[in-house]
């Protein structure tokens, strides 16, 4: 058998899912704007409202994190948008993994869906197991003590004891998202809604303790490594540093593009779900903040539980204990909104071949991908149960981060999309595309569009391909540059230098003809919104340690393996290209016998000749 050349072997790591696929989904369509906006809230506002403010507050913004709230709320708006415009082009299950098989190919579909299955399978063991954490503190740390010492485990990198509770919690949670996308979310908007309550009553309740002396504290009254005082004690260095890590607090949101194959009127809906839910959010994060901040120095912020610390302060009992029961509402929320969408990345990849054909099976009573819940229901339950996650955390942000710039640069790839048949029909005049890029062959002139053409060619989509896939590794080298940032004049200028780039080849993409496509929500101001958000999500990659680089090495070999000893081989697309090639071959076959039997009967002598 020869070995297949390198243009075969890149076709098929690069094919492509159609946008519009034919193939009906098996499941149910129940889920309103409501459901989608609640998900997307309860997914993101868990436990964060309850402790990063304190945080982030105390150690990188003092009030001005009211300042970092907004600076990450605007960034994760931007990744927002995206997620809204293809939530409105492919309403499919299955979020970034979807988007990139239809805008990039197979190969990178397969790599980001097997990154948002570790994202999602972290992040809901890590909720579950800070649920029982949390649970145990209220009760003494009875749990700890007791399994710790009947049932020990003494092996490096796991937990000190088998968190049982954690494990039958992700379980009942299984159960639950099994039976029924409506039943299931019915749950989650109870929680989401009792969560947003106690957000509100804090608000409320803390304004009656609130003191704008606070935020203007002088400098002799801060004590010494708590920064300068005023209203921003750290500078504007810290209010950035602040917004990089209250950006954590708002991802979650994705997973309203994960269930877009379940909502009713995708197309509306999960737009107006995403930009809701990130707006909500921001308004409880920024009411929090600012309550927080007003009611206490930020230098006296209590880091794991600001809330209930500061109301205590005050011998609100009676405010400490609802804050405390509204933290449990905000992590089961958050729970189920981290189990919801796994599932459904599962069942998406295994529908498509890629994963295991079991997993992607539909329960014709509950129409949700049963068997993959429960199975991805109980590795999370293992997870939550046997190993220490507290080193295990940045990967999930790995995943988030990655999905998110892949997100943007999908967005920026098929708003430039070419497409040959409308553009044919518009450029009439006999004209074709061959003719119209022969005018226009020169490279300086493709690149800035200098004909100022507004129909957009192969050869355009093609520079606005290579521009995003350059942006995206130049923003590497310029967040490495803005890492080692100092306070020095040729620092400056370095980075002053190694920004250009970036500016030209955005603008380069910007000059090109845009996609006629009609869509019912787009991105504004394509492509410096996107472009940004690429940045801000690679540069927040870059600053992730080295160790959870290679956990996440390890975690991508193992997909791998899975890709290339079944996923290649299994592919759906790759299984509807040889019957499309079989039928082909058979319609070829037969026009050659009609052919033949034509010429045979116009000229027998030569037919004659022919079988002689």
């Amino acid at each position: 058998m020869p070995f297949p050349s390198v243009t075969s072997i890149y076709q098929v790591l690069t094919r492509k899912k159609p946008i519009e696929d034919s193939s009906e989904s098996k499941l149910a369509k129940v889920l309103s704007a409501f459901d989608l906006t609640a998900l997307g809230i309860g997914s993101t506002l868990g436990v964060g409202v309850y402790v990063l403010a304190g945080e982030v507050s105390k150690q990188y913004a003092g009030p001005a994190v009211v300042v970092s709230f907004l600076i990450a709320a605007i960034a994760s708006i931007f990744a927002g948008l995206c997620y809204a415009e293809f939530g409105a082009r492919v309403p499919k299950a299955g979020s970034a993994y979807i988007y990139s098989y239809v805008t990039i190919g197979e190969f990178i579909a397969f790599i980001i869906g097997w990154n948002l299955i570790l994202e999602y399978a972290i992040g809901s063991a890590s909720v579950v197991k800070g649920l029982s954490t949390y649970l145990d503190s209220l009760c003494g740390y009875a749990m700890r003590d007791f399994l710790g010492a009947h049932l020990p485990i003494n092996v490096d990198g796991l937990g000190d004891y088998p968190d049982i509770f954690a494990f039958g919690v992700t379980l009942l949670f299984s159960w639950a998202i099994a039976f029924g996308a409506k039943e299931s979310t019915r749950v989650n908007n109870v929680f989401t809604m009792l969560n947003l309550g106690v957000v509100l009553f804090v608000i409320v309740a803390g304004l009656f303790k609130v003191s704008t002396t606070n935020w203007s504290l002088p400098k002799e009254k801060v004590p010494e490594g708590y920064g300068e005082g005023g209203f921003m004690p750290y500078g504007v260095s810290g209010i950035i540093k602040g917004a990089a890590v209250c950006f954590y607090g708002f991802i979650g949101f994705d997973c309203i593009a994960t269930a877009g194959e379940e909502a009713k009127n995708p197309k509306k809906s999960i737009p107006f779900a995403v930009i809701t839910s990130l707006a909500m959010i921001f308004l409880a994060y920024f009411g929090v903040s600012t309550v927080l901040t007003m009611m206490l120095p930020y230098y006296e912020q209590d880091e794991s539980a600001p809330l209930p610390h500061v109301f205590r302060i005050y011998g609100w009992v009676a405010a400490e204990y609802i804050v405390s029961i509204g933290a449990m509402f905000g992590l089961c929320a958050s729970l189920m909104g981290a189990m919801f969408p796994l599932p459904r990345i599962v069942f998406a990849m295994a529908n498509d071949g890629l994963l295991f054909k079991f997993m992607g099976e539909i329960s014709p009573k509950y129409k949700t991908p049963f068997n993959g819940t429960l199975l991805t229901g109980f590795l999370t339950g293992v997870l939550a149960a046997i190993f220490n996650l507290s080193q295990l955390v940045n990967m999930m942000s790995i995943g988030t981060l990655l999905a998110y710039s892949m997100v943007a640069s999908c967005v920026l790839i098929l708003r430039y999309e070419c497409d040959e048949r409308r553009d044919l029909k518009q450029l009439g005049n006999g004209r074709t595309l061959n003719d119209y890029n022969e005018t226009n062959c020169a490279l300086w002139r493709q690149l800035f569009n200098t004909s100022n053409s507004m129909v957009p060619t192969k050869a355009s989509s093609r520079i606005v391909t290579v521009m995003t896939t350059l942006y995206s590794v130049w923003c590497v080298l310029f967040s490495q540059v803005v890492t080692i940032y100092e306070e020095d004049f040729i620092h400056k200028l370095l980075i002053a230098v190694s920004a250009v780039p970036l500016v030209l080849m955005l603008y380069i993409i910007a000059r090109q003809p845009v996609s006629g496509s009609q869509l019912s929500f787009k991105v504004p101001f394509v492509p410096w919104l996107p472009g940004i958000s690429i940045l801000i999500n690679i540069y927040l990659m870059v600053k992730l340690d080295q160790l959870t680089w290679m956990r996440f090495g390890i975690w991508i070999v193992i997909g791998l393996a899975i890709f290339f000893s079944y996923g290649i081989r299994n592919s759906r697309l790759r299984q509807q290209d040889a019957r499309s090639s079989v039928v082909t071959l058979h319609e070829s076959s037969e026009l050659s016998s009609l052919n033949d039997d034509k010429y045979c009967t116009e000229t027998p002598l030569m037919c004659v000749q022919n079988s002689s």
